[in-house]
């Protein structure tokens, strides 16, 4: 205890009527570092333990959109938009050779759809409208929030279950209304209340499934697809 209170004194010197010491400062940054980091890790690994076998289906779900030609749909907001961009961009162009891009649609693209959607019937809307116009059965959505309470998603999910597409969530804390919701197939939650650690398990759960569904796909057609040579 008494090195924390040395660590604390040393980031916020004026708390106590003193002046900051480099030197502990330092130290107490980097303490910071290592518990973060440390937690980081330990976020990851307790999710992976506890939810392994609903990762491994969860990716067989997306893989039989894809037998089936489907096509995948992505959103999210704030940094979990991000991650919808960065799933769309890691099944559009794969890094790894001999594996096939494969479609995805990120809802979140289009600012001038979203902003007079959003201007004209309600920010909850903009993604529906969009399911709506582009979506068919047999296609996939994938939706991102942290709190698993976003309003656009879970109109969207209960749009996209309307319209007979695969629906799979990636939340975070204890799931929301997400996990709760009858509209969304499955549902991978990363429970911890820090934002951070929950962005930073949703990239590699979607980094992980990516891997698998390329696994599972390439499984059931007997081989890896080669692109041609450009």
């Amino acid at each position: 205890m008494a090195d924390v209170n040395t660590h604390l004194q040393a980031l916020y010197p004026f708390l106590h009527g003193g002046r900051k010491d480099a030197k502990l400062e330092n130290a107490a940054l980097l303490e910071s570092v290592a518990q973060k980091a440390r937690h980081s890790v330990d976020t990851k690994r307790e999710f992976f333990e506890t939810n392994a076998q609903q990762v491994v289906d969860t990716a067989r779900a997306i893989a039989e959109v894809y037998l089936h030609d489907g096509r995948l749909f992505t959103m999210g907001n704030g940094g979990s938009s991000c991650d919808a961009a960065h799933i769309a961009v890691e099944f559009l162009h794969p890094i790894t050779a001999g594996r096939p891009a494969l479609s995805v649609i990120n809802l979140v693209t289009d600012t001038a759809m979203m902003t007079a959607v959003g201007n004209d019937v309600g920010f909850a809307h903009v993604f529906v409208r969009q399911l709506i116009a582009q979506c068919r059965r047999g296609d996939g959505l994938i939706g991102i929030s942290t709190s698993g309470n976003s309003e656009n998603l879970l109109t969207a999910f209960a749009k996209a279950k309307e319209l007979g597409m695969t629906t799979i969530g990636l939340a975070g804390m204890d799931g929301g209304k997400m996990a709760q919701s009858r509209d969304l197939d499955r549902c991978l939650t990363v429970r911890t209340d820090s934002i951070h650690r929950i962005q930073e398990t949703h990239v590699a759960i979607y980094h992980i499934l990516w891997d698998l569904v390329h696994t599972l796909l390439a499984d059931r057609r007997g081989g890896l697809i080669k692109e041609p040579a450009l």
